[in-house]
C-alpha cells in the first residue's frame, strides 16, 4: 500500500491507504464510523467516478488513515465494518421504552432513542 505525505498542525505525517471503496457511499459511511471512533481519516479520489469512462477502472474512493499510530486499530475497526455489512438483517423490534415498533435494520428507536433489547 502506498503513503501520501500532508502536513497536520506543525509536523508532518504520512496517511496510509486503508480501503477502497466500491463507491462514495460505502467511503462515507466507513469514514463516519472510524470517526465515531477517534480515528483521524481522509476519503480521497472520491469525485473520480464522475470520469470513469476516460479513466482506469480503479479510481474508485479510498479511505486513508492520516496517523500511523491508528493503523492497526482502523484495520480492526474495517474488519468490524464489513463483518457488520454481511450480516443478515435482523427481525423487528418493539422498544421497550415507548413500545414503537422499529425496523430490524435499527439499533435505536426512531421515537425515544431506546435501544434495541
Amino acid at each position: 500500500m502506498g503513503s501520501i505525505p500532508i502536513t497536520r498542525s506543525s509536523f508532518p505525517a504520512v496517511m496510509q491507504r486503508l480501503y477502497q471503496a466500491a463507491n462514495r457511499i460505502e467511503a462515507q459511511l466507513l469514514s463516519d464510523f472510524l470517526d465515531r471512533h477517534l480515528v483521524d481519516n481522509a476519503i480521497l479520489g472520491d469525485y473520480l467516478t464522475g470520469a470513469i469512462g476516460e479513466l482506469p477502472a480503479d479510481v474508485y474512493p479510498t479511505v486513508w488513515v492520516v496517523h500511523d499510530d491508528d493503523l492497526e486499530r482502523a484495520r480492526e475497526l474495517l474488519g468490524r465494518f464489513l463483518d457488520d455489512q454481511h450480516r443478515e438483517p435482523a427481525g423487528s423490534w418493539v422498544c421497550r421504552g415507548c413500545g414503537e415498533l422499529v425496523d430490524g435494520s435499527f439499533d435505536i428507536c426512531w421515537r425515544c432513542g431506546g435501544e434495541r433489547p
